[in-house]
């Protein structure tokens, strides 16, 4: 299968993203981002690989992953319609479907993954202004990191105590997905499917 990952190495991602500079040690030159990613889902923070993963896939496929996620950790909770507004963009990627999501994000609860995920679809380009308003670009980092926070809040959903086994199946997931795997993960955190 082809694989899903916007660049070739990770030293390319942290390049373009420069909030990155803050996660585990800066990669080694001319790693490929794959093995990057997997290096820092063996670490002791999940969360910086959610990170990672979110700015190596397009933002479609992020869109795409954080949904799974979501859907996993929450189950049918995260069907409203912030989640419908992020799914349907990542359907049809076209202006209205963003722009719904916009929308839906606006009108959403901060504190939900699935406000999130609408955030990450309505930031994935375009302006994020009013129709009748000067266009104002979402900056690039908006996108990868609207995922990673729904990821996150996703995984803090549920005992405390199992918030980093369900982030790092998060991770496994994207990696898996990046690769050209599926994106799905399972209610107790576990990476479903090869």
């Amino acid at each position: 299968m082809p694989t899903r990952i916007r660049f070739a190495t990770a030293h390319s991602v942290y390049d373009t993203f420069a909030d990155l500079r803050r996660i585990g040690s800066p990669p080694v030159e001319g790693a490929p981002s794959l093995d990057h990613a997997r290096l820092l889902l063996g670490s002791p923070r999940p969360h910086d690989a959610v990170l990672f993963i979110a700015h190596l896939l397009p933002r479609r496929e992020t869109v795409w992953w954080g949904l799974q996620c979501a859907r996993g950790m929450l189950g049918a909770a995260a069907e409203d319609a912030a989640f419908r507004a992020a799914e349907a963009w990542v359907r049809a990627p076209e202006e209205d479907a963003r722009r719904a999501a916009l929308a839906a994000f606006e009108a959403g609860d901060m504190r939900s993954p699935t406000t999130w995920l609408a955030f990450a679809a309505g930031w994935s380009g375009g302006s994020v202004t009013a129709p009748d308003q000067d266009p104002l670009p979402a900056p690039p980092s908006a996108c990868p990191m609207g995922v990673a926070t729904a990821v996150m809040l996703a995984a803090a959903a549920g005992d405390p105590l199992g918030v980093s086994q369900r982030a790092r199946a998060c991770a496994e997931a994207g990696i898996r997905f990046a690769d050209g795997g599926s994106a799905s993960v399972g209610r107790e955190g576990a990476a479903i499917g090869s």
